[in-house]
């Protein structure tokens, strides 16, 4: 087909796409002639005959097939740049595309650990007293009683930390600045690092360093965060975000204000915050169906 070749070259020589990508489209386009062909019978497929009802009949097509929301949805974009190149080539006047939606993707739930969990790490788990242990703590309590993330862990400097008003600056997305409260016990902690921390030579201005005094990297403070996540939980996903998604998850369970771990979290609007009601109102329906006599 004259107008499938004009638009594989069209994406290889003037899009430059990367033969990955160029194999995928192929795919795609392919499966799709293939399964036009199929309910139309006929080997003769003629793009201004495909109507938005034939692409959904692909979409049920594909899902029924076990498909993830996913990968239909990456079939549809290939489908709709194609379509798109049709209209501006003059083979069609209008794209099927423009009366289709493309299926919602589920959205996933943010990982969080139970409080009994977190309260069992700070009180039964011990942290070595020497340089690393002390820093492994400071990184997960900080973590955990900030909901900073990791890249702004990584980037804290030493003066800003203020002891005096017990409270951290951070610098967020879009250099947006903000202050976070420390509670008594982080404070305790960080400065049982700030002692070992002392030690070094000439350490760089980074608050979290490594034992040569430069700044912490990400590596380092996933395998840290992955090992004491270990100790409490056999949640899958053991990462620096999932002490976010916890400190945010607690505050709302302990009745904190949605606009107020906003703040706290550096989010930009209040929808990225709500999806932690969801993560509470899921335990609260556990938490009736265990406990409710007629549930």
């Amino acid at each position: 087909m004259s107008e499938l070749t004009g638009f594989l070259d069209y994406i290889k020589y003037e899009k430059s796409y990367s033969a990955h990508t160029f194999r995928s489209y192929e795919n795609d386009l392919r499966q799709f002639i293939a399964f036009q062909r199929d309910i139309t019978q006929t080997k003769n497929l003629k793009w201004h005959d495909i109507t938005a009802f034939d692409i959904r009949a692909f979409i049920i097509y594909l899902t029924d097939s076990g498909l993830e929301t996913s990968s239909v949805n990456r079939k549809l974009s290939t489908l709709k740049t194609f379509f798109k190149y049709l209209c501006r080539e003059g083979f069609i006047t209008t794209s099927p595309m423009s009366k289709v939606l493309t299926p919602k993707l589920k959205k996933q739930l943010p990982s969080f650990i139970e409080q009994s969990r977190m309260d069992f790490l700070f009180d039964h788990i011990e942290f070595p007293n020497d340089f690393n242990g002390r820093r492994s703590k400071a990184v997960v309590e900080i973590l955990y009683g900030t909901g900073i993330r990791l890249s702004e862990l990584i980037h804290l400097k030493i003066t800003d930390i203020d002891q005096q008003k017990k409270t951290i600056k951070v610098l967020g997305k879009r250099n947006k600045e903000r202050i976070i409260p420390m509670h008594p016990s982080l404070q305790i902690t960080l400065n049982k690092y700030l002692e070992n921390r002392k030690k070094i030579d000439n350490p760089e201005p980074w608050f979290i360093v490594t034992q040569k005094g430069k700044q912490a990297y990400p590596k380092l403070i996933y395998r840290i965060v992955h090992e004491y996540i270990g100790y409490v939980s056999t949640i899958e996903k053991k990462s620096p975000h999932v002490l976010r998604h916890t400190f945010a998850t607690h505050l709302l369970n302990s009745g904190a204000e949605l606009n107020a771990i906003k703040e706290l979290l550096g989010h930009a609007n209040l929808s990225a915050t709500q999806i932690y009601t969801h993560t509470s109102f899921r335990k609260l329906k556990n938490i009736y169906k265990q406990a409710h006599p007629r549930a």
